[in-house]
């Protein structure tokens, strides 16, 4: 496993990890309140790029989060691709950014 491998994977633990502990902190409220914080404390505290990679974990399936935090995914903010964001500013989108948002 490269360096950047490792980089990604180690990321992407931390990912779940974090999320994981908000989910742990709202387990104590009620179900809707657990998930309408979960998604609250996300939308807040998370850029978009930790929200974008957050997204792309669970389009592939998920794996280790806390079932509140995959509840919370449908209140919280996904962000824009780099490629749609260059075409709301009226820019060419650069053909690496098309060929990753297609997937």
């Amino acid at each position: 496993m490269s360096h950047d491998e490792e980089h990604i994977m180690s990321t992407r633990e931390k990912l779940v990890r974090m999320a994981n502990q908000i989910a742990a902190f709202f387990h104590s409220r009620p179900r809707e309140e657990g998930v309408a914080g979960v998604a609250e404390h996300i939308n807040k505290f998370w850029e978009p790029r930790m929200r974008r990679q957050f997204f792309e974990m669970l389009d592939s399936g998920g794996e280790g989060f806390d079932e509140l935090v995959v509840a919370a995914s449908a209140k919280i903010k996904r962000p824009i691709t780099s490629a749609e964001a260059d075409l709301k500013l009226g820019l060419e989108a650069f053909p690496g950014d098309v060929t990753a948002s297609q997937r």
